[in-house]
């Protein structure tokens, strides 16, 4: 049986520009339970080895009374440029959907 992920306990997970130059990732947890399981395992280690990106970058917001917790972190390219490939970084919240809340480990 496949492992329960993080978007299996969102309501939503989404990712957009915060500017040009920064992406920010909520989770909209379905309930508070979600949430502490989520805010517990978001952290900017986490988040570090599944974007490659330094951990001193990643700013994480945890909203206990909406059952939220925000990501940002800068984007790897400016938005807009010749190397850009999300230009409104909708797509950037995908591997943090799939981790898996329980068993597993990130790769």
């Amino acid at each position: 049986m496949p492992d329960t992920t993080l978007a299996d306990l969102a309501h939503e997970v989404r990712s957009k520009n915060a500017g040009p130059f920064w992406v920010t990732m909520e989770l909209f947890m379905r309930d508070a339970e979600g949430y502490r399981l989520a805010a517990d395992l978001v952290d900017e280690r986490m988040i570090a080895r599944l974007y490659r990106i330094a951990e001193d970058a990643i700013r994480i917001f945890r909203i206990p009374s909406l059952n939220v917790v925000k990501i940002s972190f800068p984007r790897p390219v400016s938005q807009g440029s010749l190397r850009d490939r999300d230009v409104h970084a909708g797509q950037h919240h995908v591997p943090l959907a799939r981790v898996p809340v329980t068993g597993g480990d990130i790769a």
